[in-house]
């Protein structure tokens, strides 16, 4: 009787498997499209960069760097004292006030002015001057100079008609100054500037107070 042998059968080990040109191909395009991705990202970060830092020059050429000219006026705040006019017969005035100069600077850098006179004027002719020292009006502040002025009518032509103005009541004077100096932006870039002042200010002798004060 024939035997039968007992035959173990052993499985077959995996089979190696090589990658398919197709799988190649898709894992190579992955890589370039995340390569790609990656330079569009840098190139929009470059350019936001240099919109940005074109933005902020612009702005700190325009409002930084650009110098405006100052302006300078008549404070309102005028205290007189010692006013004195007279009649219709020989009419004539001799008031003395103290006053503030205001010079307004907007710029980003100090104004430094040089010193000047201001005049006061009835009907164009002048009854009065203060000599006003040079000074510096810091970056975007306004610089107060107090004056103490002294106007009088002593130099007035007799066709003045000042006897209709003191029956009135109100005393009308131009005052003007013109400033020299120099704008100093990043203690680099200095700008010439001048600015004048012309001011009218309308007295009430009554009261001895301003009643008006219009400045150019």
């Amino acid at each position: 009787m024939a035997q039968k042998t007992n035959q173990q059968v052993y499985p077959l080990g995996p089979e190696s498997k090589e990658p398919r040109s197709d799988e190649e191909s898709g894992s190579k395009t992955s890589v370039e499209e995340l390569k790609r991705k990656r330079r569009i990202k840098l190139a929009v970060y470059i350019a936001t960069f240099a919109v940005f830092q074109t933005v902020v020059i612009l702005v700190f050429a325009l409002i930084v760097m650009r110098v405006k000219t100052p302006k300078v006026r008549l404070g309102n705040n005028v205290k007189f004292h010692n006013v004195t006019t007279g009649n219709s017969t020989s009419p004539s005035f001799d008031i003395n006030f103290k006053a503030q100069l205001w010079v307004k600077n907007t710029n980003f850098g100090p104004y430094k002015y040089d010193g000047t006179i201001a005049t006061f004027m009835y009907k164009g002719v002048s009854v009065g001057q203060v000599t006003i020292p040079k000074g510096k009006a810091g970056l975007r502040s306004t610089k107060k100079v107090g004056v103490t002025v002294n106007v009088n009518s002593k130099d007035l032509p007799t066709s003045a008609n000042l006897a209709g103005d003191l029956d009135s009541g109100l005393l009308m004077l131009n005052s003007h100054a013109k400033l020299n100096g120099k704008v100093e932006l990043m203690f680099i870039m200095k700008k010439k500037k001048s600015v004048e002042m012309n001011c009218t200010m309308t007295i009430n002798l009554s009261s001895n107070e301003i009643h008006s004060m219009i400045c150019d």
